[in-house]
């Protein structure tokens, strides 16, 4: 099979769609189950190269969760302690410390749930039971791996009654160095971005500091891999093993800063025992719970602590998370990752990254301000790298 008919495309007046082999070749992928969509293999694609450079890169089985054509977060097969498993709801979860896979995919789905609503997971390695069950508890769209175990695709192939997108595709798949795509009936032509990312980016240290321990070198790989399939311009903060905030498609590098620090801070601020111990009703599921837990954190559209709105959501009325106790918890993280698509043109990002515990930072470098983004640096005790490579991705 060279070519695969789609419902339609980006949208239902976009028609027809399909996706083909432009040199008669056949299709890389299988669809075991479901009927995938246009946005669908846009993110299976993305979300597959970059799970398959994570391994690479890290040696670690990784997973990711992609929504609209950029990743919430991604992941390496690292353990998760108490408080990040209650955070994912994974508390009950037998077998988990045991399987690599499985952590990645709950650490990437974790990590910014609201985000992940209905996502599209991508996985390294052969799809086992364990991680299927944990896929089958959230609001997905669909999956894509190199292989999936007899048990693992029974279970997937029950979710959405019946029609979860499973999607098995060949890991020795090489695609042509050229790419093409058009715009406005304009074709564009470029090479494919080939670029290996490995500590070998790490090495040119700007700062006073350049203490670099390993835990933190996977950490900026990790970012910026997750970056190299992001949608510009874009940052990622990364700790213990998985992003945990993407600033994805903003026109300015500090906002791109701020939206991933306010996704790192929530994720850091689920962990908080106020947060843990929240008392919810038995009747709330868990995108319920992800909303309302948004809102304790960051108090969006309603007090979810106040009279006539907690009985929505809770079996007795919880204490506030206030201002200060989550500064205070906040000053308490530190060595987190950061790494940037492109050079910081000012030092303001540097500050807000400060506010949300990072101590090491990875950019291209190369910006009329550099030595005011190193003194910065500087100030707040960072270690910097200058990669020299900047990882745009449309």
């Amino acid at each position: 099979m060279n070519q695969l008919e789609l419902k339609y495309g980006c949208n239902p007046n976009q028609k027809p769609s399909r996706i083909f082999m432009a040199d008669g070749s056949e299709l890389p992928i299988t669809v075991l189950n479901g009927r995938p969509g246009y946005i669908n293999f846009l993110d299976a694609f993305n979300a597959w190269q970059l799970v398959k450079e994570l391994k690479e890169a890290t040696g670690l089985c990784a997973a990711t969760s992609f929504k609209h054509v950029s990743p919430t977060s991604a992941a390496v097969g690292k353990k998760l302690p108490l408080e990040l498993k209650k955070a994912c709801f994974v508390e009950d979860v037998e077998g988990l410390d045991e399987n690599p896979l499985a952590c990645a995919y709950t650490r990437a789905r974790g990590a910014d749930r609201l985000c992940s609503f209905g996502d599209w997971v991508a996985l390294s390695d052969v799809c086992d039971e364990l991680t299927a069950t944990l896929i089958a508890r959230e609001v997905s769209d669909g999956v894509i791996a190199p292989g999936y175990t007899e048990k693992a695709l029974e279970i997937l192939k029950t979710k959405r009654k019946g029609g979860y997108n499973v999607v098995q595709i060949d890991p020795d798949f090489v695609p042509q160095e050229q790419e093409i795509k058009q715009v406005f009936g304009i074709t564009f032509q470029q090479g494919r971005n080939n670029f290996k990312i490995g500590a070998h980016l790490l090495e040119n240290i700007v700062t006073a500091n350049k203490d670099l321990p390993q835990d933190a070198k996977t950490d900026l790989i990790i970012s910026l891999i997750t970056l190299k399939y992001t949608q510009s311009n874009s940052v990622c903060f990364a700790y213990d093993g998985q992003a945990i905030g993407v600033g994805a498609g903003q026109q300015s590098r500090v906002h791109c800063t701020r939206l991933a620090g306010s996704k790192a801070d929530t994720w850091f601020l689920r962990q908080h025992p106020k947060t843990l111990a929240l008392p919810f009703r038995e009747d709330l599921g868990r995108p319920g719970r992800d909303n309302v837990i948004d809102g304790y954190i960051n108090g969006n559209e309603e007090d979810v602590c106040a009279e006539g709105i907690w009985q929505n959501y809770f079996t007795c009325r919880p204490e506030p998370l206030t201002s200060a106790e989550k500064r205070a918890f906040l000053d308490s993280k530190k060595g987190v990752s950061l790494g940037s698509d492109a050079f910081f043109p000012f030092a303001d990002s540097i500050k807000r990254a400060a506010a949300s515990g990072v101590s090491y930072v990875a950019e291209p470098g190369g910006s009329i301000r550099d030595d005011q983004v190193i003194a910065q640096c500087d100030e707040k005790n960072m270690v910097m790298a200058f990669t020299g490579m900047r990882l745009f991705h449309h």
